[in-house]
């Protein structure tokens, strides 16, 4: 795989498409999706084995050791999440927001948490 290959395989992963959709139209509005795109990736090149100058003998010129080998490689990682959708119609934008049950009950419970260390951290002072 060469590089373009992989850049393209990115912007194919990573997009607004991949979590909700492409922009599409219906009863007379136009829904556009919305999400947070975030992602990192690297690749590398690199030698291993003896080099070249090492294994070349001066008195006859033919190599003795294993000869070196090039290998290289990288990857990619993402994360998509949908925010919400702007709604179009009749002339008038509308910002309709995702509500995730997953995300509510972990802000509840890190809150609880943080209120009960908060509790626990006074009554050592007051003790």
């Amino acid at each position: 795989m060469n590089l373009q290959d992989l850049l393209s395989n990115i912007a194919q992963n990573l997009s607004v498409g991949r979590s909700f959709g492409v922009a599409y139209e219906k009863d007379g509005s136009l829904i556009i999706p919305v999400a947070i795109v975030t992602g990192g990736g690297g690749a590398g090149e690199g030698a291993s084995g003896s080099s070249v100058a090492d294994d070349v003998r001066e008195n006859d010129g033919e190599s003795t050791g294993d000869a070196s080998s090039n290998s290289s490689g990288g990857g990619f990682g993402g994360v998509v999440m949908p925010v919400g959708v702007y709604v179009v119609k009749d002339e008038k934008v509308r910002w309709v927001p995702v509500v995730s049950a997953n995300l509510v009950i972990v802000l509840v419970f890190l809150l609880v948490r943080m209120v009960l260390r908060s509790r626990s951290r006074a009554r050592r002072r007051a003790a």
